[in-house]
Protein backbone atom coordinates (compact mmCIF):
# COMPACT_ATOMS: atom_id res chain seq x y z
CA UNK A 1 0.00 0.00 0.00
CA UNK A 2 1.17 3.63 -0.49
CA UNK A 3 -1.32 6.16 -0.31
CA UNK A 4 -4.52 5.73 1.91
CA UNK A 5 -7.39 7.92 2.74
CA UNK A 6 -8.63 8.07 6.42
CA UNK A 7 -11.99 6.80 6.54
CA UNK A 8 -12.50 6.87 10.42
CA UNK A 9 -10.11 8.04 12.97
CA UNK A 10 -10.23 7.07 16.62
CA UNK A 11 -9.01 9.92 18.98
CA UNK A 12 -7.84 9.42 22.40
CA UNK A 13 -5.77 12.49 23.77
CA UNK A 14 -4.10 13.62 27.39
CA UNK A 15 -2.98 16.65 25.76
CA UNK A 16 -5.46 18.51 23.82
CA UNK A 17 -3.18 21.54 22.22
CA UNK A 18 -4.52 21.37 18.29
CA UNK A 19 -7.00 18.90 18.95
CA UNK A 20 -9.77 20.77 17.55
CA UNK A 21 -8.37 21.67 14.59
CA UNK A 22 -6.87 18.44 13.35
CA UNK A 23 -10.84 17.18 14.05
CA UNK A 24 -12.11 20.30 11.95
CA UNK A 25 -9.82 19.68 9.14
CA UNK A 26 -10.44 15.88 9.41
CA UNK A 27 -14.32 16.36 9.13
CA UNK A 28 -14.17 18.64 6.55
CA UNK A 29 -12.82 15.41 4.92
CA UNK A 30 -15.73 13.63 5.40
CA UNK A 31 -13.44 11.59 8.01
CA UNK A 32 -15.29 9.79 10.70
CA UNK A 33 -14.40 10.80 14.07
CA UNK A 34 -14.50 7.97 17.09
CA UNK A 35 -13.25 9.33 20.56
CA UNK A 36 -13.34 8.75 24.06
CA UNK A 37 -14.02 10.62 27.69
CA UNK A 38 -12.55 13.54 27.71
CA UNK A 39 -11.32 13.64 23.60
CA UNK A 40 -14.95 13.56 22.60
CA UNK A 41 -15.99 16.46 25.16
CA UNK A 42 -13.53 18.71 23.70
CA UNK A 43 -14.34 17.77 20.20
CA UNK A 44 -18.04 18.46 20.72
CA UNK A 45 -17.70 21.68 22.11
CA UNK A 46 -15.36 22.49 19.21
CA UNK A 47 -19.08 21.68 16.93
CA UNK A 48 -18.17 18.53 15.77
CA UNK A 49 -19.94 15.31 15.21
CA UNK A 50 -18.22 12.11 17.38
CA UNK A 51 -19.04 8.51 17.79
CA UNK A 52 -18.24 7.53 21.32
CA UNK A 53 -15.85 4.50 21.60
CA UNK A 54 -18.67 3.00 23.80
CA UNK A 55 -20.90 2.83 20.82
CA UNK A 56 -18.47 1.09 18.23
CA UNK A 57 -17.24 -1.50 20.96
CA UNK A 58 -20.77 -2.31 21.85
CA UNK A 59 -19.91 -1.62 25.81
CA UNK A 60 -19.98 1.36 28.22
CA UNK A 61 -16.56 2.70 29.55
CA UNK A 62 -16.26 0.82 32.82
CA UNK A 63 -13.84 0.58 35.54
CA UNK A 64 -13.18 4.42 36.17
CA UNK A 65 -12.25 4.22 32.36
CA UNK A 66 -9.55 2.01 33.22
CA UNK A 67 -11.38 0.05 30.23
CA UNK A 68 -12.65 1.57 26.92
CA UNK A 69 -10.80 0.23 24.33
CA UNK A 70 -9.55 -2.85 24.55
CA UNK A 71 -11.33 -4.52 22.46
CA UNK A 72 -11.81 -6.42 18.82
CA UNK A 73 -13.72 -3.81 17.87
CA UNK A 74 -11.09 -1.41 18.19
CA UNK A 75 -7.94 -3.78 17.62
CA UNK A 76 -9.54 -5.72 15.28
CA UNK A 77 -9.95 -2.23 13.19
CA UNK A 78 -6.35 -1.42 13.41
CA UNK A 79 -4.32 -4.84 12.87
CA UNK A 80 -6.05 -6.17 10.23
CA UNK A 81 -4.17 -6.40 7.31
CA UNK A 82 -6.66 -5.30 4.35
CA UNK A 83 -5.85 -6.94 1.54
CA UNK A 84 -5.78 -10.42 3.35
CA UNK A 85 -8.94 -12.38 2.30
CA UNK A 86 -8.84 -14.36 6.11
CA UNK A 87 -9.25 -11.06 7.84
CA UNK A 88 -11.14 -9.23 5.32
CA UNK A 89 -13.48 -12.02 5.99
CA UNK A 90 -13.24 -11.93 10.11
CA UNK A 91 -13.25 -7.81 9.53
CA UNK A 92 -16.95 -8.62 7.63
CA UNK A 93 -18.25 -11.75 9.99
CA UNK A 94 -17.54 -9.76 13.15
CA UNK A 95 -18.68 -6.29 11.93
CA UNK A 96 -15.06 -4.83 12.78
CA UNK A 97 -14.51 -1.36 10.80
CA UNK A 98 -11.51 -0.39 9.52
CA UNK A 99 -9.70 2.45 11.40
CA UNK A 100 -7.40 4.47 9.47
CA UNK A 101 -5.69 7.22 11.95
CA UNK A 102 -5.04 6.74 15.21
CA UNK A 103 -4.18 9.73 17.64
CA UNK A 104 -3.50 9.04 20.66
CA UNK A 105 -0.54 10.89 23.43
CA UNK A 106 -0.49 8.89 26.64
CA UNK A 107 -1.63 9.96 30.10
CA UNK A 108 0.91 11.90 31.73
CA UNK A 109 3.22 10.23 34.37
CA UNK A 110 6.45 11.69 34.40
CA UNK A 111 4.88 15.39 34.58
CA UNK A 112 2.35 13.46 37.51
CA UNK A 113 5.79 12.53 39.31
CA UNK A 114 7.60 15.49 38.93
CA UNK A 115 4.68 17.52 40.91
CA UNK A 116 5.30 15.32 43.49
CA UNK A 117 1.68 13.46 43.41
CA UNK A 118 1.07 10.73 46.28
CA UNK A 119 1.28 6.96 44.49
CA UNK A 120 -1.82 6.41 44.37
CA UNK A 121 -2.24 9.22 41.70
CA UNK A 122 1.05 8.15 40.10
CA UNK A 123 -0.49 4.80 39.40
CA UNK A 124 -3.53 6.07 38.27
CA UNK A 125 -1.67 7.60 35.17
CA UNK A 126 -0.31 4.50 33.81
CA UNK A 127 -1.74 4.40 30.53
CA UNK A 128 -2.95 1.49 29.21
CA UNK A 129 -5.15 1.14 26.83
CA UNK A 130 -2.96 4.27 24.84
CA UNK A 131 -0.21 2.23 24.46
CA UNK A 132 -2.03 -0.65 23.02
CA UNK A 133 -3.72 1.60 20.24
CA UNK A 134 -0.15 3.13 19.66
CA UNK A 135 1.72 -0.63 19.25
CA UNK A 136 -1.02 -1.82 16.94
CA UNK A 137 -1.70 1.05 14.77
CA UNK A 138 2.28 1.29 14.65
CA UNK A 139 2.50 -2.58 13.76
CA UNK A 140 0.24 -1.95 11.16
CA UNK A 141 1.65 1.23 9.80
CA UNK A 142 1.36 -0.67 6.10
CA UNK A 143 -2.28 0.64 6.41
CA UNK A 144 -2.90 2.63 9.41
CA UNK A 145 -1.41 6.15 10.35
CA UNK A 146 -0.66 6.84 14.28
CA UNK A 147 0.68 9.85 15.53
CA UNK A 148 1.45 10.80 19.00
CA UNK A 149 2.46 14.06 19.08
CA UNK A 150 0.53 17.27 18.14
CA UNK A 151 3.76 18.50 16.15
CA UNK A 152 2.48 15.69 13.37
CA UNK A 153 -0.95 17.00 12.77
CA UNK A 154 -0.09 18.69 9.45
CA UNK A 155 0.69 15.38 8.71
CA UNK A 156 -2.75 13.55 8.11
CA UNK A 157 -5.28 16.62 8.59
CA UNK A 158 -5.21 16.37 4.74
CA UNK A 159 -7.38 13.30 4.69
CA UNK A 160 -4.97 11.01 3.53
CA UNK A 161 -1.12 9.66 4.47
CA UNK A 162 1.58 8.30 2.73
CA UNK A 163 3.74 5.13 2.95
CA UNK A 164 6.75 6.98 4.03
CA UNK A 165 4.82 8.93 6.48
CA UNK A 166 3.15 6.24 8.07
CA UNK A 167 6.92 4.60 8.66
CA UNK A 168 8.01 7.86 10.11
CA UNK A 169 5.07 8.23 12.48
CA UNK A 170 5.20 4.19 13.11
CA UNK A 171 9.03 4.65 14.28
CA UNK A 172 8.25 7.80 16.37
CA UNK A 173 5.03 6.03 18.18
CA UNK A 174 7.22 3.20 19.05
CA UNK A 175 9.77 5.24 20.37
CA UNK A 176 7.45 7.30 22.55
CA UNK A 177 6.26 4.76 23.93
CA UNK A 178 9.88 2.67 24.73
CA UNK A 179 10.44 6.15 26.51
CA UNK A 180 7.10 5.54 28.56
CA UNK A 181 7.35 1.82 29.47
CA UNK A 182 11.27 3.21 30.43
CA UNK A 183 9.67 6.06 32.71
CA UNK A 184 7.04 3.65 34.58
CA UNK A 185 9.88 1.37 35.07
CA UNK A 186 12.62 3.61 36.31
CA UNK A 187 10.30 5.07 38.62
CA UNK A 188 9.14 1.22 40.40
CA UNK A 189 12.73 0.40 40.74
CA UNK A 190 14.32 4.10 42.31
CA UNK A 191 11.52 5.65 43.44
CA UNK A 192 8.96 3.20 44.58
CA UNK A 193 11.55 0.29 45.69
CA UNK A 194 14.24 2.44 46.61
CA UNK A 195 16.52 0.75 44.21
CA UNK A 196 19.56 3.06 43.26
CA UNK A 197 20.79 0.61 40.35
CA UNK A 198 18.12 -1.49 39.30
CA UNK A 199 18.79 -4.95 37.33
CA UNK A 200 17.59 -3.51 34.64
CA UNK A 201 18.03 0.31 33.66
CA UNK A 202 16.47 1.91 31.01
CA UNK A 203 16.54 5.70 30.29
CA UNK A 204 14.04 7.58 28.44
CA UNK A 205 15.99 10.55 25.62
CA UNK A 206 14.72 12.46 23.45
CA UNK A 207 16.75 14.18 20.89
CA UNK A 208 17.10 17.85 20.99
CA UNK A 209 19.92 18.88 18.29
CA UNK A 210 22.87 17.38 16.14
CA UNK A 211 25.88 18.69 16.33
CA UNK A 212 28.43 19.64 13.50
CA UNK A 213 30.79 16.69 14.26
CA UNK A 214 31.70 15.27 17.84
CA UNK A 215 35.08 15.60 19.74
CA UNK A 216 36.47 15.85 16.23
CA UNK A 217 35.96 15.80 12.29
CA UNK A 218 35.41 12.72 11.57
CA UNK A 219 33.40 11.66 14.45
CA UNK A 220 28.77 12.69 15.39
CA UNK A 221 27.22 13.55 17.44
CA UNK A 222 23.66 14.71 19.12
CA UNK A 223 22.12 16.52 21.98
CA UNK A 224 19.38 14.43 23.95
CA UNK A 225 17.51 15.28 27.06
CA UNK A 226 15.39 13.23 29.37
CA UNK A 227 12.08 12.53 27.67
CA UNK A 228 9.27 14.28 29.20
CA UNK A 229 10.70 16.54 31.83
CA UNK A 230 12.08 20.03 32.12
CA UNK A 231 15.72 20.04 33.27
CA UNK A 232 18.09 22.64 34.23
CA UNK A 233 21.64 23.39 32.91
CA UNK A 234 23.80 23.60 29.57
CA UNK A 235 21.15 21.22 27.17
CA UNK A 236 17.99 23.23 28.38
CA UNK A 237 19.95 27.00 27.64
CA UNK A 238 18.17 29.27 25.33
CA UNK A 239 21.15 30.36 22.67
CA UNK A 240 20.78 33.94 21.97
CA UNK A 241 23.52 34.25 18.88
CA UNK A 242 26.66 32.74 16.99
CA UNK A 243 26.81 29.59 15.47
CA UNK A 244 25.38 26.27 16.44
CA UNK A 245 27.49 24.58 19.63
CA UNK A 246 29.89 21.97 18.80
CA UNK A 247 29.68 18.57 20.91
CA UNK A 248 33.13 20.26 22.67
CA UNK A 249 30.77 23.25 23.04
CA UNK A 250 28.28 21.65 25.04
CA UNK A 251 30.77 19.64 27.04
CA UNK A 252 33.13 22.73 28.23
CA UNK A 253 30.11 24.62 28.53
CA UNK A 254 28.41 22.15 31.24
CA UNK A 255 32.09 22.02 32.75
CA UNK A 256 31.68 25.74 33.43
CA UNK A 257 28.19 26.09 34.24
CA UNK A 258 28.36 23.28 37.20
CA UNK A 259 31.29 24.68 38.56
CA UNK A 260 29.95 28.31 38.58
CA UNK A 261 26.48 26.72 40.26
CA UNK A 262 28.47 25.68 43.17
CA UNK A 263 28.67 29.50 44.06
CA UNK A 264 24.83 30.06 43.16
CA UNK A 265 24.20 31.73 46.12
CA UNK A 266 28.00 33.44 46.72
CA UNK A 267 28.95 36.86 45.74
CA UNK A 268 29.36 37.74 42.01
CA UNK A 269 31.59 34.85 40.13
CA UNK A 270 33.62 34.19 36.90
CA UNK A 271 34.54 30.26 35.59
CA UNK A 272 36.77 30.38 32.70
CA UNK A 273 37.09 27.02 31.31
CA UNK A 274 39.45 25.07 28.45
CA UNK A 275 39.19 21.63 27.48
CA UNK A 276 36.79 21.25 30.61
CA UNK A 277 39.08 22.15 33.28
CA UNK A 278 38.97 25.77 34.94
CA UNK A 279 42.06 27.59 34.18
CA UNK A 280 40.65 30.99 36.24
CA UNK A 281 37.80 31.20 38.74
CA UNK A 282 37.08 34.44 40.67
CA UNK A 283 34.06 36.01 43.07
CA UNK A 284 34.33 39.99 43.47
CA UNK A 285 32.19 42.88 44.61
CA UNK A 286 30.97 42.53 41.03
CA UNK A 287 30.73 40.55 37.95
CA UNK A 288 33.67 42.85 35.72
CA UNK A 289 35.94 42.89 39.22
CA UNK A 290 35.10 38.69 39.33
CA UNK A 291 36.26 38.67 35.43
CA UNK A 292 39.32 40.38 35.60
CA UNK A 293 40.31 38.57 38.29
CA UNK A 294 39.80 35.29 37.00
CA UNK A 295 41.46 36.53 33.69
CA UNK A 296 44.35 36.80 35.20
CA UNK A 297 45.06 33.68 36.57
CA UNK A 298 45.39 32.68 32.65
CA UNK A 299 45.36 34.58 30.62
CA UNK A 300 46.88 32.43 27.49
CA UNK A 301 44.65 29.30 28.25
CA UNK A 302 41.47 31.65 28.46
CA UNK A 303 41.94 32.52 24.59
CA UNK A 304 39.14 30.99 23.08
CA UNK A 305 37.27 29.57 26.26
CA UNK A 306 34.08 28.95 27.83
CA UNK A 307 32.59 31.54 30.47
CA UNK A 308 30.10 31.35 32.84
CA UNK A 309 29.01 33.53 35.49
CA UNK A 310 26.31 33.42 38.25
CA UNK A 311 24.87 36.08 38.00
CA UNK A 312 22.84 38.15 35.29
CA UNK A 313 25.31 39.25 32.68
CA UNK A 314 25.35 43.61 32.10
CA UNK A 315 27.04 45.61 29.69
CA UNK A 316 30.77 45.81 31.61
CA UNK A 317 31.41 42.28 31.77
CA UNK A 318 29.91 41.90 28.65
CA UNK A 319 32.74 44.74 26.98
CA UNK A 320 35.60 43.00 29.12
CA UNK A 321 34.94 39.47 27.67
CA UNK A 322 34.70 40.95 24.54
CA UNK A 323 38.55 41.93 25.23
CA UNK A 324 39.43 38.51 23.92
CA UNK A 325 38.65 35.41 21.70
CA UNK A 326 35.54 33.64 23.54
CA UNK A 327 33.67 30.80 21.98
CA UNK A 328 30.69 30.47 24.35
CA UNK A 329 29.31 32.82 27.40
CA UNK A 330 26.63 30.86 29.46
CA UNK A 331 24.61 32.85 32.25
CA UNK A 332 21.53 32.80 34.05
CA UNK A 333 20.38 36.16 31.98
CA UNK A 334 21.36 39.03 30.12
CA UNK A 335 20.28 43.04 30.20
CA UNK A 336 20.04 44.58 27.29
CA UNK A 337 23.68 45.97 27.56
CA UNK A 338 25.28 43.12 27.19
CA UNK A 339 23.42 42.04 24.50
CA UNK A 340 23.82 44.43 22.27
CA UNK A 341 27.52 43.98 23.45
CA UNK A 342 27.99 41.00 21.94
CA UNK A 343 25.46 41.19 18.90
CA UNK A 344 28.80 42.46 17.56
CA UNK A 345 30.57 39.28 17.97
CA UNK A 346 28.81 37.08 15.35
CA UNK A 347 30.66 33.96 16.30
CA UNK A 348 30.30 34.22 20.09
CA UNK A 349 27.29 31.93 21.34
CA UNK A 350 25.41 33.76 24.33
CA UNK A 351 24.01 31.27 26.58
CA UNK A 352 20.35 31.85 28.84
CA UNK A 353 19.91 29.32 31.23
CA UNK A 354 17.64 30.78 33.56
CA UNK A 355 17.97 29.15 37.25
CA UNK A 356 21.32 27.20 37.87
CA UNK A 357 21.10 23.94 38.69
CA UNK A 358 21.67 22.93 42.06
CA UNK A 359 25.21 21.81 42.90
CA UNK A 360 23.61 19.21 45.61
CA UNK A 361 21.31 17.45 43.01
CA UNK A 362 21.40 13.97 43.07
CA UNK A 363 21.26 12.26 39.78
CA UNK A 364 23.17 9.54 38.06
CA UNK A 365 26.24 10.18 35.37
CA UNK A 366 27.04 7.70 32.92
CA UNK A 367 30.14 6.46 30.94
CA UNK A 368 30.71 4.15 27.99
CA UNK A 369 33.40 1.23 27.88
CA UNK A 370 34.39 -1.03 25.74
CA UNK A 371 31.02 -3.82 25.75
CA UNK A 372 29.34 -1.77 28.61
CA UNK A 373 28.23 1.19 30.86
CA UNK A 374 29.95 2.73 33.82
CA UNK A 375 27.17 3.94 36.32
CA UNK A 376 27.41 6.38 39.35
CA UNK A 377 26.22 8.69 41.73
CA UNK A 378 26.86 12.42 40.49
CA UNK A 379 29.78 13.99 42.99
CA UNK A 380 27.56 16.02 44.89
CA UNK A 381 29.68 15.55 47.99
CA UNK A 382 30.41 18.95 50.13
CA UNK A 383 32.67 20.54 52.48
CA UNK A 384 31.53 22.57 55.13
CA UNK A 385 33.97 24.35 57.98
CA UNK A 386 32.62 22.32 60.49
CA UNK A 387 33.43 19.21 58.24
CA UNK A 388 36.96 19.57 58.40
CA UNK A 389 40.21 18.50 60.29
CA UNK A 390 43.10 20.72 61.41
CA UNK A 391 46.14 17.70 61.37
CA UNK A 392 48.73 20.49 62.00
CA UNK A 393 50.14 22.25 65.08
CA UNK A 394 48.99 25.54 63.46
CA UNK A 395 45.50 26.07 62.81
CA UNK A 396 44.46 28.38 59.61
CA UNK A 397 42.89 31.74 59.82
CA UNK A 398 39.91 32.80 58.87
CA UNK A 399 41.32 34.21 55.54
CA UNK A 400 43.20 30.82 54.92
CA UNK A 401 39.84 28.68 55.63
CA UNK A 402 38.28 30.57 53.23
CA UNK A 403 40.82 30.43 50.76
CA UNK A 404 40.96 26.40 51.62
CA UNK A 405 37.25 25.66 51.01
CA UNK A 406 37.24 28.27 47.66
CA UNK A 407 40.38 26.32 46.88
CA UNK A 408 38.69 22.98 47.44
CA UNK A 409 35.35 23.56 46.15
CA UNK A 410 37.37 24.66 42.25
CA UNK A 411 39.72 20.98 42.67
CA UNK A 412 36.14 19.07 42.71
CA UNK A 413 35.70 20.18 38.83
CA UNK A 414 38.99 19.95 38.20
CA UNK A 415 40.34 16.90 35.65
CA UNK A 416 42.73 14.48 38.30
CA UNK A 417 45.37 14.63 39.33
CA UNK A 418 44.21 18.42 40.35
CA UNK A 419 45.91 20.97 42.54
CA UNK A 420 44.43 24.72 43.27
CA UNK A 421 46.06 27.65 44.78
CA UNK A 422 43.80 30.05 45.70
CA UNK A 423 44.12 33.62 47.15
CA UNK A 424 41.44 36.11 48.07
CA UNK A 425 38.49 34.55 46.17
CA UNK A 426 41.01 33.75 42.99
CA UNK A 427 42.82 30.73 41.63
CA UNK A 428 46.03 31.93 41.47
CA UNK A 429 47.30 28.06 39.86
CA UNK A 430 45.94 25.63 38.63
CA UNK A 431 47.22 21.98 37.79
CA UNK A 432 45.32 19.28 36.13
CA UNK A 433 44.92 15.94 34.80
CA UNK A 434 48.36 14.78 35.31
CA UNK A 435 49.66 11.65 36.45
CA UNK A 436 50.80 12.46 39.84
CA UNK A 437 50.39 15.04 42.09
CA UNK A 438 53.87 16.60 42.36
CA UNK A 439 53.72 17.47 38.58
CA UNK A 440 50.47 18.81 38.92
CA UNK A 441 51.78 21.11 42.16
CA UNK A 442 54.46 22.39 39.73
CA UNK A 443 52.67 23.39 37.35
CA UNK A 444 49.87 25.22 38.98
CA UNK A 445 52.80 27.31 40.67
CA UNK A 446 54.35 27.41 37.09
CA UNK A 447 51.31 28.89 35.61
CA UNK A 448 50.84 31.34 38.60
CA UNK A 449 54.54 32.62 38.22
CA UNK A 450 53.89 33.03 34.33
CA UNK A 451 50.39 34.85 35.25
CA UNK A 452 52.69 37.40 37.79
CA UNK A 453 55.14 37.64 34.61
CA UNK A 454 52.52 38.39 32.42
CA UNK A 455 50.25 41.13 35.10
CA UNK A 456 53.75 42.72 35.94
CA UNK A 457 53.03 42.14 39.64
CA UNK A 458 55.96 41.80 42.25
CA UNK A 459 55.39 38.39 42.99
CA UNK A 460 52.77 35.28 41.90
CA UNK A 461 49.66 35.12 43.70
CA UNK A 462 50.34 31.65 44.96
CA UNK A 463 52.66 33.72 47.70
CA UNK A 464 50.33 33.21 51.07
CA UNK A 465 47.82 30.76 49.07
CA UNK A 466 45.74 28.12 49.98
CA UNK A 467 46.38 24.67 48.12
CA UNK A 468 43.91 22.34 47.59
CA UNK A 469 44.33 18.91 46.24
CA UNK A 470 41.66 16.45 45.21
CA UNK A 471 42.80 13.55 46.85
CA UNK A 472 45.97 12.67 49.69
CA UNK A 473 49.71 14.07 49.33
CA UNK A 474 50.81 10.10 48.93
CA UNK A 475 54.35 11.60 49.70
CA UNK A 476 55.11 14.64 51.24
CA UNK A 477 56.74 15.73 47.86
CA UNK A 478 54.20 17.07 46.68
CA UNK A 479 53.05 19.42 49.63
CA UNK A 480 56.44 20.67 49.67
CA UNK A 481 56.58 21.82 46.05
CA UNK A 482 53.55 23.82 47.18
CA UNK A 483 55.84 25.27 49.88
CA UNK A 484 57.92 26.51 47.49
CA UNK A 485 55.29 28.01 45.44
CA UNK A 486 54.89 30.15 48.57
CA UNK A 487 51.28 28.30 50.05
CA UNK A 488 50.72 28.50 53.49
CA UNK A 489 47.72 26.85 54.12
CA UNK A 490 47.01 23.13 52.73
CA UNK A 491 43.21 21.79 52.04
CA UNK A 492 43.19 17.56 51.57
CA UNK A 493 41.46 14.58 52.28
CA UNK A 494 43.94 12.61 54.13
CA UNK A 495 43.55 9.01 54.28
CA UNK A 496 47.52 8.02 53.24
CA UNK A 497 49.44 5.80 55.21
CA UNK A 498 51.89 8.52 55.20
CA UNK A 499 49.59 10.74 56.42
CA UNK A 500 52.37 11.57 59.67
CA UNK A 501 54.91 11.97 57.23
CA UNK A 502 52.76 14.67 55.52
CA UNK A 503 51.96 16.52 58.49
CA UNK A 504 55.40 16.32 59.83
CA UNK A 505 56.51 18.16 56.75
CA UNK A 506 53.73 20.87 57.00
CA UNK A 507 54.52 21.46 60.38
CA UNK A 508 58.10 21.68 59.83
CA UNK A 509 57.56 24.89 57.18
CA UNK A 510 54.56 26.31 59.52
CA UNK A 511 51.46 25.73 57.20
CA UNK A 512 48.51 25.22 58.26
CA UNK A 513 46.68 21.86 57.35
CA UNK A 514 43.00 20.46 57.60
CA UNK A 515 41.91 17.26 56.21
CA UNK A 516 38.24 17.34 54.75
CA UNK A 517 37.67 13.00 54.73
CA UNK A 518 36.51 13.37 51.25
CA UNK A 519 38.44 13.34 47.47
CA UNK A 520 37.10 14.28 44.32
CA UNK A 521 38.59 12.27 41.83
CA UNK A 522 37.59 13.49 38.26
CA UNK A 523 38.90 11.43 35.29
Amino acid sequence: MTDITIRRALLSVSDKTGLADLGKALAARGVELVSTGGTAKALREAGLEVRDVSDLTGFPEMMDGRVKTLHPMVHGGLLAVRDDAEHAKAMADHGIGAIDLVVVNLYPFQQTVAKGAERDEVIENIDIGGPSMVRSAAKNHAYVAIVTDPADYALVASGSTTIADRKSLAAKAFASTAAYDAAISGWFAQVDQGEDFPASLSIPMTKKAEVRYGENPHQMGALYVPAGVRTQGIAAAVQLQGKELSYNNYNDADAALELVSEFRDGPPTVVIVKHANPCGVATGATLVEAYEAALACDSVSAFGGIIAVNRPLDGPTAEAISGIFTEVVAAPDADEAAKAVFAKKKNLRLLLTGDLPDPARKEKTIKSIAGGFLVQSRDFGMVAKADLKVVTQRAPTDAELADCLFAWTVAKHVKSNAIVYAKGGSTAGVGAGQMNRLESARIAAWKAKDAADKAGWAEPRTIGSAVASDAFFPFADGLLAAVEAGATAVIQPGGSIRDAEVIEAADAAGLAMVFTGMRHFRH
